[in-house]
């Protein structure tokens, strides 16, 4: 494997940075062989990037013939606010996909992958990588930062009455009292078809971001034709990651048998989306 750690700058400046780690070629032995890459944004609540949904969750990846990245996005405490993160996310996809030779990556198969408010980041790419106002900011054609697909691990959807509400006052920033800013930026009602393939994934019982965040995203899904696999684990909090001992917290929370099925579920849903399609 190899490790690189890429500056992100986006309106000249960096304040963030995309971590990739690339699956070792051996071009004598496999030919020329191009993989899929999953882009992570981990969780926080706009506030904190959690290290426990990054690195970890990356190595698990690698495991199903992926390559692997990163995005340590920029957050509020910094004084960001949207579209910063956005177009942090958008910049790294483009990074990727303009050096996807350099790194053995299939350039059309790049797909980002969020947990918690990085779900909201990265379902925010998936529905609005096409549009018009997002292409001026990002001042590229939309083609270079268009996500092939997405995983959403209990993900920050809607900003209405089962919003995770210190994610969008995070997000918004000065603007919070823009509600019709809040209303663009609640996901369940900016779904079209030209949201990307999706994999994702909730429990019943998450006290914080609440199940009806995924399901309302799911109807939203359906209603447009966009593919997607969704699974809801009866048991299990906010903020599990891989739900095993390796990502648990230190007094031993954060395990879940059921809800660490995910990622072989993930695992084979990129398997026969992504790389045996």
């Amino acid at each position: 494997m190899k490790f690189e750690n890429i500056p992100v700058e986006v309106d000249h400046v960096v304040q963030a940075t995309l971590s990739l780690y690339l699956q070792a070629d051996y071009p004598d032995t496999y030919g020329e062989r191009k993989r899929p890459l999953i882009l992570i944004c981990p969780g926080g609540g706009y506030e904190h990037v959690s290290v426990r949904e990054g690195e970890p969750v990356a190595f698990h990846f690698l495991t199903a013939g992926c390559h692997a990245a990163v995005l340590w996005y920029d957050i509020s405490k910094h004084g960001v606010e949207h579209p910063q993160e956005l177009k942090e996310l958008a910049w790294s996809v483009a990074y990727i996909r303009e050096h996807a030779d350099q790194y053995a990556i299939d350039k059309d198969k790049i797909i980002v992958a969020g947990f918690s408010a990085g779900g909201h980041l990265a379902a925010s790419l998936g529905c609005f990588w096409d549009k018009a106002w997002f292409a001026q900011e990002m001042q590229m054609e939309k083609e270079c930062y268009q996500p092939n697909g997405m995983i959403l691990a209990y993900p920050v959807i809607t900003s209405g009455a089962f919003a995770h509400r210190g994610s969008f006052v995070n997000l918004m920033g000065t603007k919070a009292d823009a509600a019709a800013l809040e209303q663009e930026l609640s996901l369940e009602n900016q779904v079209t078809d030209k949201v990307p393939p999706v994999f994702m994934w909730h429990t019943f019982e998450d006290g914080a971001v609440p199940l009806e965040n995924s399901l309302m995203f799911a109807a939203a899904l359906r209603k447009a034709g966009v593919n997607f696999e969704y699974h809801v684990f009866p048991h299990g909090g906010h903020g599990y990651s891989l739900a095993t001992t390796e990502t648990s917290m230190p007094n031993g929370t954060e395990i879940e048998p059921q809800c660490a099925q995910w990622i072989e579920l993930c695992k084979n849903w990129i398997k026969y989306n992504f790389i045996e399609n």
